[in-house]
């Protein structure tokens, strides 16, 4: 990974935690004149659970569906190489298309946690978090429809195997 893929790591988890900060205190030298007040503590705002059985659904039918997608896709790409088809000039090393995939998966669930997270400063936040489970469920479908074209994909002539394509190209 290089220098500026870290940092740009760093700065997307880092800047979840800058958002949530409300302000600063500003600390005097000097103490107050008359002592604080206390009142008794209001009891604490429940916080809505984010990782519930749901997401966790939900996310995993995109990540089942991505993989399926990338996997079929990897093997359209190294069987139309095999086959010696001009337009593939190499097939792309697994680290490398791994970590693309785990780079857009990780976006697409921090997005989905974002969405579905409360935020007091966003207008119309009630209903963004109850509509989180829709681009996860459309990107799921998309997934599903690529990869099944990726499983359809036919040689040249209709040919589905190696031993056809070649008779195909000796005639």
């Amino acid at each position: 990974m290089t220098v500026a893929q870290s940092l740009i790591v760093v700065f997307l988890l880092a800047s979840p935690l800058a958002a949530q900060t409300k302000g600063f205190n500003k600390v005097s030298a000097d103490p107050p004149a008359t002592p604080f007040q206390t009142a008794p503590a209001a009891a604490p705002a429940r916080r809505e659970k984010v990782f519930v059985k749901k997401f966790f659904i939900v996310m995993g039918a995109l990540g089942g569906a991505e993989s399926f997608r990338f996997t079929s896709r990897k093997l359209v790409i190294e069987n139309e190489y095999a086959a010696g088809a001009p337009w593939v000039t190499s097939v792309p090393s697994n680290r490398l298309t791994i970590s693309k995939d785990l780079g857009l998966f990780s976006s697409e669930v921090l997005l989905a946690y974002e969405m579905k997270k409360s935020h007091d400063w966003l207008p119309g936040d009630r209903i963004i978090r109850k509509l989180w489970w829709v681009y996860p469920a459309a990107m799921t479908a998309i997934h599903i429809k690529n990869a099944i074209g990726n499983v359809r994909t036919q040689g040249p002539g209709g040919c589905t195997s190696i031993e056809c394509a070649e008779a195909m190209q000796s005639q």
